[in-house]
């Protein structure tokens, strides 16, 4: 599609509110996947960070029972 001006291109033959709005749903969406992506990346990180922690301080609490 050939547009004259500027203008008539951010106007889009009449369909600019639906076509900047898609666009602008679609930048939404791709952003909140990005940060939605990099918490839960974080999170599980940090649930088997914590996971591995307590099983060895339940190791560590084996090896003292058997001691006594």
């Amino acid at each position: 599609m050939y547009f004259h001006s500027f203008q008539a291109f951010l106007e889009m033959g009449g369909y600019a509110f639906y076509v900047w709005g898609a666009y602008g749903i679609a930048v939404l969406s791709f952003i909140w996947l990005f940060f939605s992506t990099i918490h839960g990346r974080k999170a599980l990180i940090r649930n088997i960070r914590d996971k591995m922690a307590r099983e060895e301080r339940i190791k560590a609490a084996e090896k003292m029972e058997n001691t006594l």
